[in-house]
C-alpha cells in the first residue's frame, strides 16, 4: 500500500458499518496506525465496530479539534515521510466535509502527498437525494447564525438565492436549536417555499420529508436533540 492519507467516513448514528460502508474500507483501516481525528474516545469506539480484533493500543491517534494548535500539524503527517499511511476519522459522516480534517488535507496536497477519499455516508449529499430540490445546483451553509436577528437575515439571503439563482440551500443546527431555526423558517420565509426536513439519516428512525413552510406550520416532528439538516428550495 502506498504511503497515503486516507480519509476515513464514519457512521451516521448508531448505524451498522455493514450498512453504509464497504468492505474495501475495512481493508484499508486494518493497515493503518496512525489516524487524525476529532476525539479519540468515539474513533476508537468507531474502529472497534468495524473490527474487535483490532488492538487499539497499538495505535497513535493525533487530535485535530477546536483546541489543537495548528502550527502542529504539518507533524501529523510525519508517517507518510517514513512510509506509513495515515487516516482521517470524522465525529461522522465523511472526513472534511464540515470538518477540520480539510486543513490536514490541504497540507497533504500542497506535500504532493497521495490523497484518498473512501466511500461512506454524507448526510449532505443523502438528504438532497431525497429532498426532491435541485440537484445540479446547491450549496452547503453549515451553521447559521445563533443571533436570532441575524439567523433571520441569513434566511432572506438563502431564500433569495432559491429563488433568484434556482439553488438549493442546506444548512445544519446544534440539535437543542433545532426547533427554534425551525421556528424562524416558519414565521419568516415566505409560505410557499419548500423545506425538507431530514433527521438521523441511515438509522432506523430515519425521517426525511418535504413540505411547504405552509404545511409545516401545521405539525412539526419532535427535533429535540436529533441529529437534522434542513434544506431549502422553491
Amino acid at each position: 500500500m502506498q504511503p497515503s492519507l486516507y480519509l476515513i467516513p464514519v457512521t451516521l448514528g448508531e448505524t451498522s458499518v455493514e450498512q453504509v460502508l464497504p468492505a474495501y474500507n475495512k481493508e484499508i483501516i486494518l493497515q493503518i496506525k496512525y489516524y487524525i481525528v476529532e476525539n479519540i474516545r468515539s474513533a476508537r469506539r468507531f474502529l472497534k465496530k468495524v473490527d474487535r480484533t483490532i488492538n487499539i493500543d497499538e495505535l497513535t491517534f493525533f487530535e485535530l479539534n477546536k483546541h489543537t494548535d495548528h502550527t502542529q500539524l504539518e507533524s501529523y503527517l510525519t508517517p507518510i515521510e517514513k512510509g506509513f499511511s495515515v487516516g482521517i476519522i470524522s465525529e461522522a459522516g465523511c472526513p472534511a466535509i464540515a470538518d477540520p480534517g480539510s486543513d490536514i488535507v490541504a497540507i497533504a496536497q500542497h506535500r504532493d502527498y497521495k490523497v484518498v477519499p473512501l466511500v461512506g455516508p454524507s448526510s449532505i449529499l443523502l438528504s438532497l437525494m431525497a429532498s426532491g430540490f435541485n440537484g445540479q445546483s446547491f450549496a452547503f451553509q453549515g451553521y447559521l447564525p445563533v443571533d436570532s436577528g441575524d439567523r433571520v437575515k441569513k434566511l432572506k439571503q438563502l431564500e433569495h438565492s432559491i429563488y433568484h439563482d434556482h439553488q438549493t440551500q442546506i444548512f445544519i443546527e446544534t440539535p437543542y436549536r433545532n426547533q427554534k431555526l425551525v421556528e424562524d423558517i416558519l414565521k419568516h420565509c415566505n409560505p410557499a417555499t419548500k423545506l425538507c426536513i431530514a433527521m438521523n439519516i441511515t438509522c432506523d428512525n430515519e425521517y426525511i420529508k418535504t413540505q411547504t413552510v405552509k404545511q409545516w406550520a401545521k405539525r412539526l416532528p419532535d427535533m429535540g436533540k436529533q441529529l437534522c439538516i434542513f434544506l431549502l428550495y422553491k
